[in-house]
């Protein structure tokens, strides 16, 4: 269960004893019953701009993708990229978000936290107090969402896709 490693040995034994049971899929399953229709990388482009409309409005986002090499190169579900320019006497940025290609057939609360956290990286660059501050703003089920995200990743390493 490496997800779910820095999580309290109760909750480990909790996710253990569902496993062992074979009950993981149907707790999964309850919480989150569809996969979201975001499937390509227009669909997620407008769905990461509705968030960053609301919530990031100074921040501009060039490009937004699924990307089938993020957890495999960089052991990541999702990257955030902030690239400067110098064009004439301005200084000219770029950010991009990468989110992961696992996600495009999962939950959309999973995608939603995912979109969240690397909205919020643009502010906070840390994950410190304040960067999950702003998470849980924007996403108030965040840390939970985050620990079933990690049980549904360790349903995958177990037994295969769900959705």
């Amino acid at each position: 269960m490496k997800y779910l490693s820095h999580y309290p040995k109760d909750l480990q034994e909790k996710i253990q004893v569902l496993i062992d049971k074979e009950k993981l899929s149907s707790y999964i399953k309850t919480k989150y019953p569809t996969a979201h229709t975001y499937t390509n990388d227009k669909a997620l482009y407008s769905y990461v701009m509705d968030f960053k409309n609301e919530y990031f409005k100074k921040y501009q986002v060039s490009k937004v993708m699924y990307d089938g090499k993020i957890n495999v190169i960089n052991n990541a579900l999702g990257m955030h990229s902030i690239v400067s320019r110098v064009q004439g006497s301005k200084l000219k940025s770029k950010n991009e978000i990468r989110v992961a290609s696992v996600f495009k057939n999962m939950p959309e609360e999973f995608l939603q936290m995912i979109v969240v956290h690397e909205l919020a990286h643009f502010k906070e660059r840390e994950h410190d107090k304040a960067f999950y501050n702003l998470c849980t703003f924007v996403m108030p089920s965040y840390h939970q969402v985050e620990f079933d995200l990690r049980v549904y990743l360790t349903h995958i390493d177990l037994l295969g896709k769900l959705y």
